[in-house]
């Protein structure tokens, strides 16, 4: 196959769909891979790494879909001028924030393309490693908890010291998922009390093996493919009343709440935050996907009643080198089951793994089963 890598030119990812170690293994398994000068180069990954891994070096965008790859890998959806630029019956694979493509799916359609969500893996066994969601959110987690520590006005571990004993900082998780469990093991390694709550019947389990302590939830809101479902309003009020109880006496509080194809559920309200005291921080990781926190703004940092809170946007991005590494073996991992017994491109409708994912197939939108 041949394949190109473009660079990306959404504001303020610096990650890279495939990094020169990535391409030495594709090139090996027969592969061409053409690079567009300075893809990598946010991400650490300079243009000389690539040459050197067997990659072609092209100009710009225009150069590189000029030379007509069979697929184009990104990690953000491309802009309508990229989309304008991908050679017809092409197959693109990236982030496409399905559900809200009103304008990218009909420019995809006109070329005849194929497109491939990366949201969209399934979440079975054979796919793990393809799971993009999932790496990138455990980078997330983890930084998350740096930003938060950063901000707060306390110490998170507990100190004994000439100058009098300091007490831990209390951190709340909301939502243990991939970033939620890596916040909690993140926060319990700076030294924080933690305690975390979810709507799952195995999150409690899995944060208890973390050390922390686990929330219960009044009702339990059990979802597929490893994800939460939409609580009803009783179950939501339920389980309000339990946060709202546990969060006034928390210093940093993370939340992580997440409902493929719908808008994150609203976990914190005004009320909670008016709750809590003065100088804590509060950080909504579903900032970008409408928000677990009431007035959270992506990609900005507001006070409300003496609160900070960070509405976090694309933080994965902010850790590029380590996200770009794990971000590209997913990719590459896919691209390896998308090649044939021959190494030719087959894009199998019928295929577990790849049926799912499909947005677009040869210009037209495929009907999912309901």
């Amino acid at each position: 196959m041949r394949i190109g890598v473009l660079r990306e030119t959404a504001s303020g990812e610096r990650r890279v769909a495939l990094v020169p170690d990535a391409v030495t293994k594709l090139v090996a398994a027969g592969h061409q891979i053409v690079v567009q000068r300075g893809a990598g180069e946010a991400a650490g990954f300079l243009d000389a790494a690539y040459e050197k891994a067997g990659a072609t070096l092209a100009a710009d965008a225009a150069a590189l879909c000029g030379g007509n790859p069979e697929i184009v890998v990104k990690v953000r959806k491309p802009s309508s001028a990229e989309a304008a630029l991908l050679p017809k019956g092409s197959t693109l694979v990236a982030l496409l924030t399905p559900g809200s493509n009103d304008d990218l799916i009909p420019a995809l359609k006109e070329r005849g393309l194929t497109a491939l969500a990366l949201e969209l893996v399934p979440r079975i066994s054979r796919a793990q490693s393809m799971d993009v969601l999932s790496s990138q959110s455990g980078v997330a987690g983890y930084k998350a908890v740096l930003v938060g520590a950063s901000a707060l006005d306390k110490l998170l571990p507990m100190l004994t010291t000439a100058a009098g004993s300091i007490a831990p900082a209390k951190a709340f998780v909301l939502g243990a998922g991939v970033a939620g469990l890596q916040a909690i093991a993140t926060a319990r390694r700076l030294g924080a009390v933690v305690s975390a709550f979810d709507v799952r019947s195995a999150a409690g389990e899995q944060v208890r093996s973390l050390g922390a302590q686990f929330v219960e939830p009044a009702a339990k809101a059990e979802g597929t493919g490893g994800y939460a479902r939409a609580q009803t309003e009783d179950e939501a009020a339920q389980n309000a009343a339990i946060i709202a109880d546990h969060i006034k006496s928390q210093d940093l509080v993370l939340t992580t709440a997440l409902i493929p194809g719908r808008k994150a559920p609203v976990l914190v309200t005004d009320a909670m935050l008016a709750s809590m005291r003065p100088g804590s921080v509060v950080l909504d990781l579903a900032a970008e996907s409408g928000g677990n926190i009431e007035g959270s703004v992506p990609g900005e940092t507001v006070v409300r009643h003496g609160v900070q809170l960070i509405g976090v946007a694309n933080i994965a991005a902010s850790v590029p080198l380590h996200a770009s590494q794990m971000f590209s073996t997913n990719v590459r991992t896919l691209l390896t089951h998308l090649s044939g017994e021959n190494g030719a491109l087959n894009v199998n409708a019928a295929d577990e793994i790849t049926g799912p994912m499909l947005v677009v197939h040869n210009g037209a939108v495929p009907v999912k089963p309901s």
